[in-house]
C-alpha cells in the first residue's frame, strides 16, 4: 500500500516519462528541470513502495509496478476527463481536448474532417497521431487516446466499432499499361508483379483476405510501408497495385497512373472510428463522434464486409450516433 500521499503532478512527471522513454525528453516537455523530474519520480516509488523503472539496460523500461501504475493512470485520465466534459456541458461545448489516432491512409481524409470541427470549437486542443496500423492498435490496446480511425479493427479486443465512411480498394496500373481501358479479370493479371502494403496493414489485410476467400494468389515483387512510395514505383512500371482510392492523390489527375478494370473490385472495407468499451469518452470525443457519423449519415450508406471482401448489411449493434450507443449500452442488451 502507499505509504504517502500520491499527487497528480507526479502522476503527470510519471506517464510523460514512459511515454517519452527519457527523463530528459519528459523534464523538457514538462518545462522542468532534469533533477526536478527525478525527484517526483523517486517520490512516487517510494509512495507505491516498487521500483517503477529498469535502469538497468540503454532502453528506459517499465518494471512491472510500473506498467500497472501507467494503466491505472491512463483510467485516472479518463475519470478526469469526464469530469471536465461534465463541467464543459455545464458551460457549453467550448473547451477540452481531443485525442485521435489514425492509420496512415487515413491522413488523406480525416484531417480535413478534424479541421471543419476545430473550426467550429477553435478553443478545443487536438492531439493527432497518425502511424502505421501496428502501432495504432498498440495505442488502442493502452488506451492511450480517445478514438482511433482505421479500416481493420482488432478482433482480440473488446471495442466498439462505429463503421462511417466507404473505402474502396483499387487496382492501380501504370497508364501506359496494356490493360488500362479493359474489362479483366484477375487471373489475367497473374503474371504480373504486384506492390503491396507491408503484412499487418490494413490494406494488406484486406488484399490477403480476398485472394484466400477466392483461393487465388499474386506476384509479390515488394512490400512497403508507403502509400507514396507504392504511387511512385507503379508509375515508374515496376508493377500493378491494391491501395485504397483515398490513399492516390493527385496521381490519377497528374495521368501517372490508371485504375483498372478488374472483375471483383473495387474491394469493400468502411473506415470505421473505434474506441475500447470501457473508454469514457470525454465531451470533445462524444462531439467529434457524433459529427462524423451524422455527416457519413447524410452520404451514400457505407457498406461494410465479409471476411472474404464481400458485401453485407452494416452491423446495426455498432452504428449510430454516439449518444444512441451510450443509450443502447445503459439500456443493456
Amino acid at each position: 500500500m502507499p505509504r504517502s500521499r500520491i499527487t497528480f503532478r507526479q502522476l503527470e512527471t510519471f506517464s510523460t516519462v514512459a511515454r517519452l522513454g527519457s527523463f530528459t525528453r519528459a523534464a523538457d516537455a514538462l518545462h522542468l528541470t532534469q533533477p526536478a523530474v527525478s525527484i517526483q519520480i523517486r517520490h512516487l516509488a517510494e509512495a507505491v513502495g516498487l521500483p517503477l523503472f529498469d535502469h538497468s539496460g540503454k532502453v528506459l523500461a517499465l518494471t512491472a509496478a510500473g506498467a500497472e501504475l501507467l494503466a491505472t493512470t491512463r483510467s485516472l485520465d479518463d475519470v478526469w476527463n469526464r469530469f471536465e466534459s461534465a463541467v464543459d456541458e455545464l458551460q457549453g461545448l467550448r473547451r477540452g481536448k481531443l485525442r485521435v489516432a489514425l492509420v496512415t491512409t487515413a491522413k488523406y481524409f480525416l484531417p480535413r474532417m478534424l479541421g471543419a470541427f476545430c473550426a467550429r470549437y477553435p478553443e478545443i486542443e487536438i492531439e493527432l497521431e497518425i502511424a502505421n496500423r501496428e502501432k495504432v492498435v498498440e495505442r488502442l490496446r493502452g488506451n492511450q487516446d480517445d478514438l482511433y480511425v482505421m479500416s481493420y479493427p482488432p478482433g482480440d479486443l473488446d471495442i466498439v466499432r462505429y463503421p462511417f465512411l466507404d473505402n474502396e480498394y483499387v487496382v492501380l496500373a501504370p497508364a501506359s499499361h496494356w490493360a488500362v481501358g479493359k474489362r479483366v479479370s484477375l487471373e489475367a493479371l497473374a503474371e504480373e508483379p504486384f506492390l503491396l502494403r507491408e503484412l499487418g496493414s490494413g490494406s494488406r489485410n484486406v488484399i490477403d483476405q480476398h485472394l484466400q476467400h477466392n483461393g487465388r494468389t499474386l506476384k509479390l515483387r515488394l512490400a512497403l510501408a508507403s502509400n507514396e512510395a507504392i504511387r511512385q514505383l507503379v508509375a515508374s512500371g515496376m508493377g500493378l497495385a491494391v491501395l485504397s482510392r483515398h490513399a492516390l492523390g493527385d496521381s490519377l489527375e497528374l495521368g501517372s497512373v490508371a485504375i483498372l478494370d478488374v472483375e471483383g473490385f473495387p474491394l469493400q472495407r468502411p473506415w470505421s472510428v473505434v474506441h475500447l468499451r470501457s473508454k469514457i469518452l470525454p465531451l470533445p470525443a462524444q462531439a467529434f463522434l457524433d459529427e462524423l457519423l451524422r455527416n457519413a449519415s447524410t452520404a451514400a450508406p457505407c457498406r461494410a464486409t465479409t471476411e472474404g471482401g464481400l458485401p453485407r448489411q452494416p452491423d446495426r449493434k455498432t452504428v449510430g450516433t454516439a449518444a444512441e450507443l451510450r443509450r443502447r449500452r445503459a439500456s443493456g442488451p
